[in-house]
């Protein structure tokens, strides 16, 4: 019974924050709860299941056999998100051009309440000059793209790409080669957003992007991985 309570902390804790019933804090100290409550649960399950098979209680052994695979649900689950987040850099923003960002438009009124601001390098003990090193050396694979595609035909397949990618598209200007969408994940409902911006170079277009938290120091690399999704679809 403990560990399906565990498995419903585990699930409502994120799913609280999303449909706004708790705060950001409470749902994080649920996985928390959960995290080391599944942990304790299988060390203690270990336990009586090697008294178990000693014994030849082989009910006892099922159940507990049970009680061990639900227990690893949340230390799966958990796990893996902490040791990522101990592999990339704690920031949020992240842009194919460091030097002069994509600027958020008609997505910046729909953040004025987010913790993250808009502007490059803006948060709290960081700087624009010290954000750009840091992608450039967290990320080096990050590029813009460049197409021989017209700016307008890069407008349009940058657009359904973003759809087909799942994200919602807030605005798209082709006049000025922006475009704008939003991604929300699908346990805790974060939102992240995308700024592309396309200009004409030589014969076709050059496409950069940037991808930004609006909640969280750290987006554990799903920002940078969200724009290299993006070049390798593009």
């Amino acid at each position: 019974m403990s560990v399906l309570v565990l498995l419903i902390i585990l699930v409502t804790g994120p799913l609280g924050y999303k449909y706004e019933l708790v705060p950001l804090q409470p749902s994080l100290v649920s996985l928390l709860i959960a995290l080391v409550g599944g942990a304790l649960t299988v060390l203690i399950a270990v336990v009586y299941l090697v008294i178990a098979i000693k014994r030849d209680l082989s009910k006892n052994r099922n159940l507990i056999l049970v009680s061990i695979v639900l227990g690893l649900v949340p230390v799966v689950v958990m796990v893996p998100q902490m040791l990522k987040a101990g592999d990339v850099p704690p920031i949020h923003d992240i842009s194919t051009d460091t030097a002069n960002p994509p600027i958020f438009v008609a997505i910046r009124p729909l953040r004025v309440n987010a913790p993250n601001g808009v502007d490059y390098g803006a948060s709290e003990n960081w700087t624009a000059e010290k954000l750009a090193s840091t992608t450039i050396e967290a990320y080096p694979d990050l590029a813009a793209i460049s197409s021989t595609l017209s700016m307008g035909d890069a407008v349009a397949r940058a657009e359904a790409v973003l759809i087909d990618m799942g994200l919602e598209i807030v605005s798209v200007d082709e006049g000025a080669g922006r475009i704008e969408a939003t991604a929300t994940t699908t346990w805790f409902g974060f939102k992240d957003d995308m700024a592309l911006r396309i200009v004409a170079e030589n014969e076709g277009s050059r496409i950069d992007l940037r991808s930004m938290s609006r909640v969280g120091q750290s987006d554990v690399g799903v920002n940078a991985a969200r724009i290299l999704e993006f070049v390798a679809a593009f």
